[in-house]
């Protein structure tokens, strides 16, 4: 068996073993990352170009009128260093900046990093494209084990960039343990730059997450898709709904999968049972405050040095530095 072929199984293994626990669970539940075949990719495409959808155009304008500022204050830190972008996504956003620098010609590497690989692949095909000249290399896995691989590659310093709210893909305490395993991957006065989504409007949020096109609804229901076509799964796609709710308190939002009716529904060779109006949870979209976003940074070893906002404060790329972590532990 060549090497890709024991890759591929080993993803199958994984995403069935976690389907398996997810449905198992007394409150069912599946992983938003399994979102990101390439059907899935394409939907969250369409889902960003939504006028409902606010925190692509956001941070797209952060981008587009700050990219200077932004270039400005990490070259005045750092001498050299390598910019990795975790869940790269398309790059889009992240673009701007790095054709800045490459037209500065700062010696810099870019590492977009994805779970997906169709991902990876279309950004190493694009990217050179987009920016002639500029050394990058595509990495294929979990964020951290990519980190890893990263620096025995370089060892220029590091700019780690989580874009688009990826952070909110985690609850607060979640966040708190990533944050914390981030900084103990980084070297001290590395950067991170993390996309928060801001909170606001409790309708402007639940209108982002049940676009009047159903193209979210679209996109949680690919993941049925997904587990009949790759795990033997039988899901009746018509006999499920998408259902988004916000908490303004927590500043939660989260997306379910509600069942039609009583079934049973096969994966591979085990069976589940749905109740009427029962709830697959299948993602989290966590907004914050900014005393928030600074607390946490703060409890997680990195010091905050900039804020950049779009027009409404809407949405906010913060900017840390990592410092010595061993009292925070």
């Amino acid at each position: 068996m060549i090497v890709t072929d024991i890759v591929a199984k080993a993803g199958v293994n994984s995403f069935y073993k976690d389907v398996m626990t997810g449905l198992s669970s007394p409150h069912k539940y599946l992983q938003s990352k399994y979102f990101y075949d390439p059907a899935g990719d394409e939907l969250f495409q369409e889902i960003m170009q939504s006028p409902e959808y606010y925190l692509t155009g956001c941070e797209e304008e952060i981008f587009v009128n700050q990219t200077k500022a932004i270039a400005s204050l990490f070259l005045k830190r750092l001498a050299e260093f390598d910019i990795l972008e975790l869940g790269a996504g398309d790059a889009t956003k992240s673009t701007h900046l790095l054709r800045y620098l490459s037209e500065r010609r700062e010696r810099i590497t870019y590492y977009p990093v994805d779970i997906s690989e169709n991902i990876v692949r279309l950004l190493e095909a694009e990217i050179p494209q987009r920016i002639p000249g500029l050394q990058m290399s595509g990495l294929n896995g979990e964020y951290f084990d990519m980190i890893q691989e990263c620096y025995q590659v370089s060892k220029r310093r590091k700019i780690v960039l989580f874009l688009g709210s990826n952070i909110g893909n985690f609850s607060i305490e979640e966040a708190d343990r990533f944050l914390l395993m981030l900084n103990q991957q980084l070297a001290f006065g590395d950067i991170a730059l993390i996309g928060f989504d801001l909170k606001k409007s409790p309708r402007q949020i639940l209108a982002a997450y049940n676009d009047r096109l159903g193209v979210t609804k679209a996109f949680n229901l690919n993941l049925l898709r997904r587990i009949n076509r790759e795990l033997d799964g039988d899901f009746d796609i018509t006999k499920f709904d998408h259902y988004p709710t916000y908490d303004p308190v927590s500043g939660t939002c989260k997306s379910f999968l509600i069942s039609c009716e009583d079934q049973k529904v096969h994966v591979g060779e085990q069976c589940f049972n749905f109740y009427r109006n029962e709830p697959i949870w299948t993602e989290l979209s966590q907004k914050y405050s900014e005393q928030e976003i600074n607390k946490l940074a703060l409890h997680c070893g990195f010091t905050p040095i900039a804020n950049f906002y779009d027009s409404r404060h809407w949405f906010v790329d913060s900017v840390w530095e990592k410092i010595k972590i061993s009292h925070f532990k």
